[in-house]
């Protein structure tokens, strides 16, 4: 008689399969657009699977934009007023490794925003990971609108590194310098208004 070999399934490399292949998707094509029957083919899993570890397309999403701990864009208790120096420093010293993955997670956001509901789920995200802890340092009576300030800035700078392809910022040290002592006015300059 011979023996059978059953293969282990492993559960936590099936799920990073089906998280990688749905975030190239997502990169690529709007929320929409994407399709769980290709995501499974690219992971190389039946598409059942992508319910059984999200529950569906919307969780999946949710996983693939969710901000790891280690990637959040307040890492750290600050102070209001030493926001406008933190943000320029993250601006312009981003290791390659952690604004190339920033860069990916804006242009899913971007490509999916107007949809229902994975607009929902971004809007839901940046309430929980940006605006929220942005908000509850500066702590004044407009801390909301200074948020909202200090977001556009940032998102107006990702839309300048990702879909116009312009980035001044990956110039010499001395310039590097010169843009973060300019973004930290800016930073200021949201916040004092």
């Amino acid at each position: 008689m011979t023996k059978t070999t059953v293969r282990k399934r492993d559960a936590a490399a099936t799920r990073a399969a089906i998280l990688a292949a749905a975030r190239e998707r997502f990169l690529r094509e709007s929320y929409d657009s994407v399709g769980l029957r290709e995501i499974a083919g690219d992971a190389g899993v039946d598409v059942a699977l992508i319910s059984r570890y999200f529950g569906g397309k919307e969780g999946l999403f949710r996983e693939v934009v969710a901000v790891d701990k280690e990637e959040k864009l307040i890492r750290e208790p600050l102070t209001a007023a030493e926001l406008p120096a933190y943000l320029a420093q993250l601006v312009v010293e981003d290791g390659d490794d952690h604004r190339q993955h920033r860069m990916e997670m804006f242009v899913i956001m971007l490509r999916s925003a107007s949809s229902p509901k994975a607009g929902q789920i971004i809007r839901d995200l940046v309430h929980l990971d940006v605006l929220g802890p942005l908000a509850e340092i500066i702590g004044d009576e407009h801390a909301e609108l200074r948020a909202n300030m200090l977001l556009a800035i940032l998102m107006g700078i990702g839309v300048l590194r990702t879909i116009m392809r312009v980035d001044a910022l990956d110039g010499s040290p001395d310039q590097r310098a010169e843009c973060e002592g300019r973004f930290r006015c800016l930073f200021q300059a949201a916040l004092s208004c």
